[in-house]
């Protein structure tokens, strides 16, 4: 364990909860954010460079849109990857949606947002973040859902189930190095799939027999593998039979939690129809993508799946956004 894995988790999980709450954003900012620091967010809000530009185009919608907006952690991780240190979460935030976000129509109650972040620490202060936010379960949650249907289950995340996601004072990378061997062998089963037959990827060598496939919204939720591969692994492969890994921008392992993801985490080409409702376009695309685990008796018992699913349709040619305005009386009118 370093002192100053500690340290960053600390101070990077108390600063963003005082950050959430504050009443001067940029002063709040200014305490845990580099002058220069980048942030990598999901779409619509997408690259983002300098302190400044970090609160106005991300901090400061989501704070008008739930002025009265809790930050949730539900786990914590931290450690070094490829001579960083990184301090990464998942949770959502909680509040009273008063007002549109990204024109997603306020609904003046209460509501959840998932996010999920990996931060880079430099000298205390953030230098370089990855954001995802699903816009699009808070458009479930608005009623203005625009896509098809879900083959999975929709709804909240929870929290892991031992209740131990968030450990600000103990960083544990002995115990986090065994749970993440258990996913790096998980991950070289998915590139052993020989393209027909999904059991050649050897799945049920890594997972509990039960376990919670938390997907983004979209896919939705599914139990144990016949689940996973009915409601989401079995539509992905004949949509994406290319798919293909992307080097990490994270790849970490803390306690028996284990955060991974890319930016893109992976590339594929559109070739098959039936995922999110798509027929085929043939285009190439990049997804990104962060998986957080949890790990037990040397088996993967749950897994959260982040994924930025309005970049992925922008991809692909549909804008996700301009149907939510449409549906909501605000048409493009012009060709």
């Amino acid at each position: 364990m370093s002192n100053q894995h500690v340290e960053n988790k600390k101070d990077v999980h108390y600063k963003l909860m005082e950050l959430c709450a504050a009443t001067d954003l940029d002063s709040a900012a200014a305490s845990i954010y580099a002058d220069d620091a980048i942030c990598n967010a999901f779409h619509p809000v997408n690259g983002l460079s300098g302190r400044d530009s970090i609160v106005e185009n991300l901090w400061r919608p989501v704070r008008d849109a739930l002025p009265d907006v809790e930050r949730h952690d539900s786990i914590l991780i931290a450690g070094e990857y490829k001579g960083n240190d990184i301090v990464s979460m998942m949770g959502h935030y909680q509040g009273t949606f008063s007002n549109a976000l990204f024109d997603i129509p306020a609904t003046h109650e209460n509501v959840q947002l998932r996010y999920c972040e990996v931060h880079e620490i430099v000298d205390g202060r953030i230098s370089q973040s990855y954001v995802l936010v699903d816009l699009l379960d808070l458009m479930r949650q608005a009623g203005c859902w625009p896509i098809a249907p879900s083959l999975g289950a929709e709804g909240k995340w929870p929290d892991p189930a031992t209740s131990n996601g968030v450990r600000p004072d103990i960083v544990d990378s002995d115990a986090g190095a065994v749970a993440h061997e258990i996913v790096k062998q998980m991950h070289a089963g998915l590139l052993s799939f020989d393209g027909k037959h999904i059991e050649s990827m050897n799945h049920e060598t890594y997972w509990t027999n039960d376990f919670m496939w938390y997907g983004p919204s979209g896919i939705g939720t599914t139990r144990g593998l016949d689940g996973f591969r009915a409601h989401h692994q079995f539509p992905f492969l004949r949509a994406f039979p290319d798919r293909g890994l992307v080097e990490h921008i994270v790849s970490i392992g803390d306690g028996s939690f284990v955060v991974t993801g890319g930016w893109p985490s992976l590339q594929a080409t559109h070739t098959g129809g039936g995922w999110l409702g798509l027929a085929a376009t043939g285009k190439r695309i990049g997804m990104r993508v962060m998986d957080f685990y949890r790990t037990e008796n040397g088996l993967i018992a749950e897994n959260w799946v982040p994924i930025d699913i309005l970049d992925v349709f922008r991809q692909l040619g549909v804008d996700v956004l301009e149907r939510v305005k449409h549906r909501n009386g605000f048409p493009r009118m012009a060709l």
